[in-house]
């Protein structure tokens, strides 16, 4: 007589398979921030001047390579789509082509960070604040094509269910951010000190060592043999890098609207003094920290759900989908909680000046209400990519940033009239953040509906 053992809860079984996936990327992305984080402390730390010019120049650096991750992020789903089938032989063409694509568009990047630069000149700025501004974002320019290649074969790794080496190699990359700060910014061990430039020559190397890193990881690795990409050299293929652009270009786009709209609030707010700048800042950072979570989510539902497509699967496709949109939404009822709780505490660790603190914590608070929202349309649009469409949830990520939050942010935030012109008004940062809130609940909503058509129709079609 043999016995039958407990079958697990398939939603409990995909949930392990999505946290072994997201765990190691939500560690390298936090490691990742933290090398901004490192640059601004250690800026802090040599003078006034220097803090205020690394700040404005991470501000571009951030912009331009969350805008260049977005757009390599096609790899993703065409390597999760062939792993699925078990085509793994069409793997190593997609990463080189996707790898031409990143020497390229890095080269466009270059030009393009380095032409931000008359923005600092146009601005009122001392001239040492101006001058480390500039300097950090010509110097961090050349390291535009190496990002641009570790983050295709950060989707090729992820997507072959490697992301252990992501984390490592991360993590590796931060230590050694902030020991060349520390040799740089302050001319330790014989080098001479640079201030805030030091902390652009350690960002450049770094990055290029975080490629090194990864490259060495992967050759060493029997993962890899199967799809390894250079093992022949290929030339670029015209009709292969439109459509990874194609495929590509509209994630990047939405990328550029989601980060340029937070940033642009900084300058909007600015005619309300430093101290709701610095509010906005302390919530955006504390916000950025905790979105990492369903950022790393969203990466492994992408990956899950090409599999499942890939193997021809479209009801499997769903339900990953679902389940991990569902994880997205567990993580940001805790999140908006601890938030909503704890706003005052999180600021005053931020900060001692007690007005500053007042005003983070309100916008702490209003950012507990978006933590659902925001957590659900990161996730799903994700979800959505793993199907290999990227147009359509970017028009829905458009219309919630450009079309909803900064025109309604601005009614509110700055030009109170007509309907809105009351006593309250204008409410600064926090008219801003409370069009967030709309924005961001829109996007949600939107991407939920467009998921769920997605996900019938390819159902319908390829049951």
């Amino acid at each position: 007589m043999s016995l039958l053992l407990p079958q697990p809860h398939p939603v409990r079984s995909e949930l392990r398979a999505l946290w072994q996936l997201t765990w190691p990327i939500l560690v390298g992305q936090l490691a990742n921030v933290g090398m901004s984080v490192s640059d601004v402390a250690m800026a802090g730390h040599a003078s006034a001047q220097d803090l205020a010019g690394i700040s404005l120049g991470v501000s571009v650096w951030n912009m331009v390579i969350i805008t260049l991750m977005g757009v390599m992020m096609s790899v993703s789903p065409l390597v999760a789509h062939h792993v699925g089938a078990k085509a793994l032989h069409k793997v190593p063409h997609e990463v080189r082509q996707a790898l031409w694509k990143a020497l390229i568009l890095g080269m466009v990047a270059i030009g393009v960070m380095q032409s931000t630069v008359f923005i600092f000149e146009a601005m009122d700025l001392e001239p040492v604040t101006r001058s480390v501004a500039v300097g950090f974002v010509v110097i961090t320019s050349y390291a535009m094509p190496a990002f641009g290649v570790y983050r295709v074969l950060y989707g090729y790794s992820a997507s072959l269910n490697q992301t252990k080496p992501l984390m490592v190699v991360a993590i590796g990359a931060l230590a050694l951010n902030i020991f060349l700060n520390w040799v740089l910014v302050f001319g330790h061990w014989g080098f001479p000190r640079l201030g805030g430039l030091g902390c652009a020559w350690s960002t450049l190397l770094c990055v290029w060592a975080n490629l090194g890193g990864l490259l060495w990881w992967m050759r060493r690795s029997s993962a890899y043999q199967s799809t390894w990409p250079f093992s022949r050299f290929e030339w670029p293929h015209g009709p292969k890098l439109r459509s990874l652009l194609q495929l590509g270009l509209p994630i990047g786009i939405t990328y550029f609207a989601e980060t340029s709209a937070f940033g642009l609030i900084a300058f909007l707010i600015a005619r309300f003094g430093s101290t709701e700048i610095a509010a906005h800042q302390i919530a955006l950072n504390f916000t950025s920290l905790v979105f990492m979570v369903p950022l790393s989510l969203g990466v492994a539902v992408l990956t899950r759900v090409g599999h499942s497509l890939g193997a021809g699967d479209a009801l499997a496709a769903r339900f990953r989908a679902w389940v991990g949109v569902g994880a997205g939404l567990g993580f940001a009822a805790v999140s908006a909680l601890t938030m909503a709780v704890f706003s005052h505490q999180i600021a005053t660790l931020y900060t001692s000046d007690i007005g500053v603190a007042s005003v983070a914590a309100h916008l702490l608070f209003i950012a507990a209400i978006f933590q659902l929202s925001d957590s659900a349309q990161v996730v799903t649009s994700s979800a959505i990519r793993g199907y290999k469409i990227t147009r359509s949830p970017m028009l829905v990520q458009l219309t919630a940033f450009w079309v909803v939050s900064l025109p309604l942010g601005y009614l509110w935030g700055i030009a109170p009239f007509g309907v809105f012109a009351s006593p309250q008004y204008p409410m600064g940062a926090a008219g801003f953040w409370w069009a967030l809130v709309v924005g961001l609940t829109v996007g949600a909503m939107g991407l939920l509906v467009l998921l769920k058509h997605i996900a019938r129709a390819r159902i319908a079609a390829y049951p």
